[in-house]
């Protein structure tokens, strides 16, 4: 493409959740934006999911991120392809679509409820007109939480209830439990689901590339796709330009201002990678802190039979388990998948095979079919358990993962899976997990931002300590990883940052 600007007002590398929503915002305030965006452009009209396919090219095509993740957990290397995009809109044209808004004591201290960390820079308050604003701009629709005293955030109406999603909110409220159509970012409301964890090919679902980069395009940004950014060039306190690997070539972008939003894995590698005289340790990496505090929800999967037979569900939430006993635990939310016979007889297996017991996978076939005959087809649903920052867990400078399973984590889940079982009670269900499972679809908090340079990387409004025209608008920013899913989050405080970088000028 032919690129007619030499200088923009802002460079957006990344183009998901936050760099989309953000870029979107300046582009419609006027601004001269230019995203800049690893993967390779694709055709509305494409459609796939986050599938097991092993070649890079394919997986580029695709919009999957071509490279596998490489972790150490507790220890133990590992390699797999994470649940990650590139290209128009990053990994959020494969997201669900969940755009929940945190309670308070997610972000702030709370009688009762202290916070970990002592509180976010920004409280509840404070991001309140930003997560508004998000829901408008996705277009969510859903009802209200019960549990929730606040102000509901502005909702469009849901979708009327299948039989399976109603026969299940009247057995949960029966057992005294406050489900609610969970808060989804779909613009048709005709029930379709066909898109959630998909691709869509019709622009229905509102992600960073439906609600972000293509009206951003629309009032006059420009996309660079192609364009693997590789690192900063400083000129003292101030990024000068930008070098991208373009073709095989290396390229310069200059504008008056920068942003990154390559997610928490990869923008902390970008700023790693810039080390030069003056920051020996990296760009914005006096505090030491750059890639580090890295967390993930842990997911606790399990199969509700609802009795009788219908389509997969993502339409319940209920947060009945999210701060219990003096516990940060996490929501439980429908995923939209049905549990049948070949379902059951994996998760059988993975579980026989976790306690050693992998001689009698033969019997789960057994089970599993009889599993179905006499309750159906399950839903599966998964509780969403909150992760707390550990300095030691990060992301460093070549993309490898490490992290360890602390010992709270260990113990909070215990908990959790205790409080699954008690509150579903009576129901006909099945615990699917037997090991912590990191959900490596939600990172975050690699790059925290607060007040005090010296514990965190960004400041309240997103601007990194000591670096004048350098910003963050991904889930890097998150000091806590709180017990909802992070897109809306991540969408609030894109606006918030748009909005300190003049989008409301």
């Amino acid at each position: 493409m032919t690129l007619w600007v030499q200088q923009w007002d802002a460079v957006v590398i990344g183009t998901g959740m936050g760099g989309g929503t953000l870029g979107r915002a300046l582009a419609e305030a006027g601004q001269k934006v230019l995203f800049l965006e690893k993967g390779q452009a694709d055709v509305r009209s494409a459609e796939n999911g986050l599938s097991e396919i092993f070649v890079p090219e394919a997986r580029a095509v695709r919009g999957l991120w071509p490279e596998p993740l490489s972790v150490n957990v507790d220890g133990v290397a590992q390699a797999f392809y994470a649940p990650r995009g590139a290209g128009p809109g990053g990994s959020s044209v494969f997201y669900a679509a969940t755009l929940e808004r945190p309670e308070r004591h997610d972000l702030e201290d709370v009688p009762g409820r202290p916070h970990p960390t002592g509180g976010w820079p920004l409280d509840f308050d404070a991001l309140a007109p930003f997560y508004a604003q998000a829901a408008r701009m996705y277009r969510v629709y859903g009802t209200p939480d019960p549990l929730s005293p606040e102000v509901p955030q502005p909702l469009r109406d849901a979708p009327e209830l299948t039989d399976v999603e109603a026969s299940l909110m009247a057995r949960f409220r029966k057992a005294g439990l406050h489900p609610y159509h969970a808060h989804t970012g779909v613009e048709r409301l005709d029930g379709c689901t066909m898109c959630l964890g998909r691709k869509c090919p019709r622009a229905c679902k509102m992600d960073g590339r439906s609600a972000g980069v293509e009206p951003a395009l629309a009032a006059g940004a420009q996309l660079l796709t192609g364009a693997e950014v590789t690192r900063l060039v400083m000129d003292g306190n101030r990024v000068s330009t930008v070098e991208a690997r373009v073709d095989g070539e290396v390229r310069r972008f200059t504008a008056r201002r920068y942003v990154l939003a390559a997610g928490a894995l990869g923008s902390p590698p970008v700023l790693l990678r810039s080390a030069c005289e003056g920051w020996a340790e990296g760009v914005a990496n006096r505090s030491g802190l750059v890639g580090r505090n890295l967390m993930f929800h842990l997911n606790e999967m399990f199969a509700l039979w609802p009795g009788i037979e219908g389509e997969a569900t993502k339409a319940i939430s209920l947060r009945d388990l999210y701060h219990l006993e003096g516990q940060r635990l996490g929501t439980v939310q429908a995923m939209g998948i049905r549990a049948s016979y070949g379902e059951t007889v994996y998760y059988l297996n993975r579980m026989l095979a976790a306690r050693g017991l992998s001689r009698l996978a033969p019997l789960s076939r057994l089970s599993a079919a009889l599993a179905q005959k006499i309750m159906g087809s399950a839903q599966i649903f998964v509780g969403l358990m909150e992760d707390l920052p550990y300095a030691e867990n990060r992301i460093d400078a070549d993309g490898v993962v490490h992290y360890t399973l602390h010992a709270e984590l260990k113990t909070r889940r215990k908990a959790f899976r205790k409080a699954i079982r008690r509150a579903f009670r009576g129901q006909r269900r099945m615990l699917l997990g037997f090991a912590p499972e990191l959900n490596w679809g939600h990172p975050c908090g690699s790059l925290r931002f607060g007040s005090d340079p010296a514990s965190s990387v960004l400041r309240p409004d997103g601007r990194a300590h000591d670096v004048e025209n350098l910003w963050v608008a991904d889930a890097s920013f998150m000091p806590t990883s709180m017990g909802v899913n992070p897109s809306l989050t991540i969408a609030a405080f894109a606006l918030h940052v748009a909005k300190g970088m003049g989008a409301d000028d």
